[in-house]
């Protein structure tokens, strides 16, 4: 039940409350998700007149929805919205943001402030609301923070970002997002294992031989050569998403489903893997770079040829490929290597979460047998793949035969991930919010990889835009019979 509140949006001039928020908020009313007396009041930097951000909104809502909407809809949609601007060069601009605010016959006491603005204004922000006694909850009502990702970009500025909120902030009023953990596709993650029996009992180290989780994109660094390049695949993906797939992946049932105890035996696995070991980042580790190719036949650049087009160093290491093994120091996942890889420009674009299943007990002795895929995107499916006997005279003559499970079927309800987690985030529910101890057990893994790789400078393995994974990257298998899953059916 969400409590009739104020959501306030810093950035809302910015692409992703252009693209995504307002957008997201309008479909969440014309779902009547919305309390009747809600209001959104929307911050940018520039002065706006409330007839053009009427226009504005109105234009990004045809954008997303192309005239399909309510007017009823939209003219209720339109009475919640308000917008503010705080000018970067007022020095009372914060003091004007709390009058308007503490009006209460405009709003009630419950603020939801969502940052989606720049990660070096994190903590300006949130000082600056606390200044103005915006983030009190002993008045009454809830405070509440939401921050973009990243949160931090190493271990050591996650921490300095946390030690400067936590001045102002209870962990129950943070709200760190990781947009992946709104899909329905990761909610399913836990349907999938808890909700059918047949699962969790051979989900452990007795029958499990190695677990995928892969993320493929065709698409590469484009027009954000800039950011990417100061990034790295491992940090943008690996840091922060596929390690939240792992989490849920391989996570203990909790003792309830409750966001407390989903975010408890999230952080008891992220804490347990084990420090990959300095003397074997290169058995544990692989990146590569794409290079010119094609992509659904057309031609495409490679990423070094990008980065010179932008006045960028041409002589670049920075992974555009990235796969990492991770060992689980319990007792439940001893001996299971986890594979974690994403790519820009590979053959095809994918997230899936792949099993494998170990074939000691089965008469049939086929390396390739036995697979469990979840697949997040494009498709949401969860696809098994079984062993069938071929109808005939010989015994032993057998198929893989697959059952596919479609999680999304034709009329189901659509929400966007950011829909799910801003409705999470008026309701107070942080099970898909990242909790500080995940954020530093993530940053710990990645760190020394990162720091490793800075350190050798030499030219990194390249692989043809439009290819499967580079053979190189075989490495960091344990044995000769494990092969990376092409897709979702081989």
């Amino acid at each position: 039940m969400i409590d009739s509140g104020t959501l306030v949006l810093f950035g809302a001039k910015g692409n992703l409350a252009r693209v995504k928020l307002i957008p997201g908020l309008f479909h969440l009313d014309a779902c009547g998700k919305l309390p009747p007396a809600m209001k959104i009041l929307s911050v940018g930097r520039q002065e706006v007149s409330d007839d053009a951000w009427v226009a504005e909104i109105k234009d990004m809502l045809e954008k997303k929805f192309k005239g399909n909407y309510d007017q009823l809809v939209f003219d209720r949609f339109i009475k919640r919205n308000i917008y503010h601007c705080n000018l970067p060069d007022d020095p009372d601009a914060f003091k004007k943001f709390a009058l308007k605010l503490n009006d209460d016959k405009k709003f009630t006491k419950n603020f939801a402030f969502f940052l989606s603005v720049r990660p070096s204004d994190f903590a300006l922000i949130v000082d600056q609301l606390a200044e103005q006694n915006l983030l009190d909850e002993s008045q009454g009502g809830y405070r509440r923070v939401l921050i973009e990702k990243p949160f931090g970009t190493d271990l050591e500025t996650a921490i300095e970002l946390q030690t400067s909120i936590e001045k102002h902030l209870k962990e129950s009023q943070i709200y760190r997002i990781d947009h992946y953990l709104g899909k329905t596709a990761l909610q399913n993650i836990l349907i999938t294992r808890f909700g059918n029996s047949i699962f969790e009992p051979l989900w452990n180290n007795q029958y499990i031989d190695h677990i995928q989780i892969t993320n493929h994109e065709q698409l590469g660094a484009g027009d954000r050569t800039t950011f990417y390049d100061a990034t790295g695949a491992l940090r943008d993906m690996i840091q922060s998403h596929l390690l939240q797939m792992l989490a849920l992946t391989t996570m203990n049932r909790p003792k309830s489903f409750s966001p407390d105890a989903i975010r408890e035996e999230k952080i008891k696995v992220l804490e347990s893997i084990k420090a990959i070991p300095s003397a074997s980042f290169d058995d544990f580790t692989f990146r590569a770079q794409y290079k010119s190719g094609k992509i659904d036949g057309e031609n495409v650049p490679g990423y070094l040829e990008e980065l010179e087009r932008d006045g960028l160093s041409p002589s670049s290491v920075t992974e555009t490929y990235a796969a990492i093994k991770l060992f689980i120091d319990n007792e439940k996942w001893k001996g299971v290597p986890i594979y974690l890889r994403t790519a820009k420009r590979l053959h095809e674009a994918g997230t899936y979460i792949s099993i494998k299943f170990k074939n000691e007990n089965s008469i049939i002795k086929n390396s390739n047998a036995n697979w469990l895929i979840m697949s997040i995107q494009p498709k949401e499916t969860t696809h098994f793949e079984i062993q069938t006997k071929i109808p005939g005279l010989n015994d032993f003559d057998f198929r893989t035969s697959n059952l596919e499970c479609f999680n999304r079927l034709d009329g189901d309800e659509s929400i966007d991930a950011y829909e799910t987690l801003m409705l999470d985030l008026m309701s107070g529910n942080q099970s898909r919010f990242l909790h500080i101890n995940e954020v530093k057990a993530q940053w710990k893994l990645i760190d020394p990889i990162i720091a490793h790789w800075m350190k050798n400078k030499t030219p990194v393995v390249q692989y043809p835009a439009g290819s499967c994974d580079p053979i190189e990257s075989k490495i960091i298998f344990e044995n000769n019979e494990q092969f990376w899953r092409k897709s979702l059916h081989e």
